[in-house]
């Protein structure tokens, strides 16, 4: 069939397999020529299909040669239907681990869930015996609790009072003024218990309960702070909320893991375009212009420079960079330069619907939201036919 895609919102709902294959293999392309001396033997990535979590599993193995296990919920193909963009991205990606020699195994189910914990515990013990490094990498809005059966749903909202600014439907380029409605009721609550450090800390309470755990291993999750200008809706709002928790659970993991000196860090990263961040009003405008300026100052990373960047200067390096005050580690630091956020500030006045072609970067977001489901990707011929039915092996 050939592929098109279908829009609603900032989702897109259908996928293409050829794309989604080119998408990975140029990550595979650059992590191969920044090879990593001292990395990981054995990682185990939950969330290993999109965004950071498919660029550390791409580092870990084509980086630095080490047998990775992926954990991920994502839709397969059926006749007429395309699976989703993660679904493809690891078909992909197993097919260049096959070629190039490298174990790789996947699992596919809720990670939330006590029976896919036992499962990968069970491969874990099977294949590898042991893992030294787990990314912790989910980005789900919905968690069923494995204790209670609670549904948790997260939202995205400010704390105390309403929330106005400026924000871009990035479909159309237009800019409007947005208001947002503080959080009510469980709403705090209910973030934290999807997007916190929670399942984070059950994970590795069951990996180390079950003795899959090496000597000196590490684990890392994800985060993010931002600018000021999207503080309220982000850092000070109810995701703040869930990432302080988070960031909070690190410290706690890294104690539980004191018998085999390991550790627990959170890392937090650049800004960049996901499903996850298209949905927060006011980012997709930041990270147009941020975009603009970041490329003028030849500093722009996507998530693999990210993660190679995580590993070769911060988790593998023989003199790890410094960490922060609260023990995170910063590759967020270009996109905070003083002089980037300045200048990024300066366009935000002046950003509206006539402008923002000029002084922002929304024809980048537009490719790289594309991007994300397997199109508008460079070397990939959309008019040609191609088969919708491709799985992993």
């Amino acid at each position: 069939m050939i592929i098109e895609p279908k829009m609603r919102g900032f989702i897109c709902l259908t996928a293409h397999p050829a794309g989604c294959a080119e998408n990975v293999r140029r990550q595979i392309n650059y992590v191969e020529s920044q090879k990593l001396s001292n990395g990981p033997k054995k990682v185990l990535v939950i969330g290993a299909s999109t965004g950071f979590g498919l660029s550390s599993r791409i580092t870990a193995a084509f980086g630095g040669g080490a047998a990775t296990i992926g954990v991920f919920f994502e839709k397969e193909p059926q006749e007429g239907k395309t699976a989703s963009a993660g679904y493809y991205n690891t078909v992909a990606f197993h097919e260049e681990a096959n070629r190039a020699g490298l174990y790789a195994k996947s699992i596919n189910g809720d990670a939330f869930s006590k029976e896919v914990k036992q499962e990968t515990i069970d491969l874990i013990r099977q294949d590898l015996g042991t893992v030294d490094l787990i990314i912790y990498s989910l980005a789900s809005p919905v968690r069923k609790h494995p204790e209670t059966g609670v549904l948790h749903r997260s939202v995205l909202k400010p704390i105390d009072q309403s929330y106005q600014n400026k924000t871009v439907d990035f479909h159309t380029g237009v800019v409007t003024n947005v208001s947002i409605e503080p959080a009510a009721g469980d709403d705090i609550a209910n973030t934290i218990a999807v997007m916190g450090g929670e399942d984070w800390q059950l994970w590795l309470e069951a990996l180390q309960g079950a003795g899959v755990l090496a000597p000196n291993v590490l684990t890392v999750a994800y985060s993010y702070i931002g600018p000021e200008l999207t503080n309220p809706v982000y850092r000070h709002g109810t995701i703040g909320r869930a990432k302080d928790h988070l960031e909070s659970t690190a410290a706690k993991i890294t104690a539980q893991l004191k018998d085999l000196n390991g550790s627990a860090f959170v890392s937090v990263n650049k800004a960049l375009v996901t499903q996850s961040s298209s949905a927060i009003p006011v980012v997709p405008l930041y990270i147009s212009l941020l975009y603009k300026v970041m490329k003028e100052k030849n500093i722009h990373e996507g998530t693999i420079e990210q993660m190679s960047r995580l590993f070769h200067d911060h988790l593998y390096a023989a003199q790890p960079a410094a960490k922060d005050e609260q023990g995170r580690i910063r590759i967020d630091d270009w996109e905070l330069r003083p002089d980037v956020q300045q200048e990024v500030a300066e366009l935000w006045k002046g950003v509206n619907t006539e402008t923002i072609a000029q002084i922002g970067d929304l024809k980048g977001y537009k490719e790289d939201f594309l991007n994300l489901f397997g199109f508008s990707v460079p070397g990939v011929d959309y008019t040609a036919e191609v088969s919708e039915m491709a799985f992993i092996k």
